[in-house]
């Protein structure tokens, strides 16, 4: 089982490294578009705020989950806007988008959630 500290711990590695996986991603290959499509910029500052704001947080619980539930709705807001624009054609059509819009939300997704079970600490296994 996995401790309250240990769950805290994961969290934290997934609040630095979401972010950075997106900044970097998005500035290397590109996730909108092209190698360089300016689209991109959009999910580095996205990934600058979250990192930015789960240290404003100082990667307490409450507040950073509410950080990461909030990364997790900027990252779907461009992908649908990127979508719905045709932003990227025809490099990045609309399933590439969807797909890897999709894999950081739910990283974001997971890492509130990590967080929101951290504060609420181990909770014991239920009766049979």
């Amino acid at each position: 089982m996995l401790t309250s500290t240990s769950i805290r711990r994961l969290a934290i590695a997934g609040a630095v490294l979401t972010p950075l996986v997106l900044a970097w991603l998005s500035m290397g290959v590109g996730i909108i578009g092209a190698d360089g499509d300016p689209a991109n910029v959009g999910y580095v500052g996205l990934a600058l705020a979250a990192l930015v704001g789960a240290g404003i947080a100082r990667f307490r619980p409450a507040p950073t989950a509410r950080v990461m539930a909030g990364a997790a709705l900027g990252v779907a807001g461009i992908g649908l806007v990127a979508i719905a624009g045709g932003i990227g054609q025809p490099y990045s059509g609309p399933a590439e988008l969807l797909g890897l819009n999709a894999f950081f939300v739910v990283a974001f997704l997971a890492t509130a959630w990590l967080f929101h079970r951290a504060e609420r600490g181990p909770q014991d296994a239920p009766s049979v």
